[in-house]
């Protein structure tokens, strides 16, 4: 199970490695929070169609529609508005109504009763930074982690479904600094213009996620590329995301990184795949089944707090 603020973030984070699993007979479902209804449309192509500009909410769930059937996944919508992304100094207040602002025991329900009801063993979801400080993010990441914990424990949300604790939680490293800067000389090596220039000088103020899994999942970029174009307002089909071709991409970078946060299995180091010290699928189901220790949570969300601090 993957848990996305937006429609489009499913597709640009960990979808190669979704596909994988999918084309491997696993079960996927992608948990969208918001439906992205506050995004701009940032296909310079499509930002003067008055038909999408009037319609934004219904094109971005027909273009999540695309991006599911491509990649193969299930996928549901948690139910919460897009917060927006607010900008100004001071910044302006979110707006009433919006993900960011629900109370967290409301929002971790919904997730909680998906949770239960699609029985995963594995989770990804954002660091307590959301991959970059977008209100939705890091409301995701929160709601996925107290989902997270909660979703075992008979004593909490009893009207959501029966317990069922998922064994392993991932934060996906989609976009590290050493994946751009190989992007980047990549591209020089090639007497090629780089985007990737501006990106890296921005990196400097930015924290580096811990990598712990490597997953090869080349084979399905292309399966990416395409589920990205289907989100055809938000992705520029000239931007950044295409400026190495799948093939240079597959060459120089085969892999999708993820961070294992939580484990109530024993793994080996350097894994390359999610489910890796996964027992059999029976053993796997009744260990989610049992009332699992608290206290792996706990040390998550201490760590979370201290890297923060």
């Amino acid at each position: 199970m993957a848990v996305h603020a937006h429609p489009d973030d499913e597709s640009s984070k960990g979808s190669a490695t979704m596909a994988k699993y999918v084309a491997a007979g696993h079960p996927v479902m992608v948990v969208t929070c918001t439906g992205g209804e506050r995004g701009d449309v940032l296909n310079p192509r499509l930002k003067d169609d008055a038909h999408i500009q009037r319609n934004l909410p219904q094109v971005r769930r027909e273009e999540m529609a695309k991006a599911r059937e491509i990649l193969g996944v299930e996928q549901t919508w948690l139910g919460f508005v897009d917060s927006g992304l607010p900008e100004g100094d001071p910044l302006p207040p979110l707006p009433d109504g919006c993900f960011a602002l629900e109370p967290l025991a409301v929002a971790t329900e919904a997730l909680v009763r998906v949770i239960r009801e699609f029985r995963p063993h594995v989770v990804t979801t954002y660091d307590e930074h959301g991959g970059y400080p977008h209100p939705d993010h890091i409301m995701c990441h929160d709601v996925s982690i107290a989902a997270f914990r909660a979703a075992g424990d008979p004593s909490q949300f009893p009207d959501a479904g029966r317990p069922w604790a998922p064994l392993k939680l991932y934060y996906d490293r989609g976009f590290s600094k050493d994946k751009m800067t190989t992007f980047h000389q990549a591209l020089l090596d090639m007497h090629r213009e780089s985007p990737y220039a501006d990106w890296l000088a921005r990196w400097e103020k930015r924290r580096q996620g811990r990598i712990t899994t490597r997953v090869e999942c080349a084979e399905y970029f292309s399966k990416r590329e395409q589920a990205l174009l289907a989100h055809a307002t938000q992705v520029d089909p000239d931007g950044t995301f295409f400026t190495l071709s799948q093939a240079d991409q597959a060459r120089v970078w085969p892999t999708e990184e993820f961070d294992l946060v939580v484990s109530y299995v024993p793994v080996p180091e350097g894994e390359d795949d999610l489910f890796a010290g996964l027992p059999d699928a029976a053993d796997a189901d009744e260990l989610a089944t049992s009332k699992l220790p608290d206290v792996v949570i706990d040390d998550v969300v201490e760590r979370s707090a201290a890297e923060a601090g």
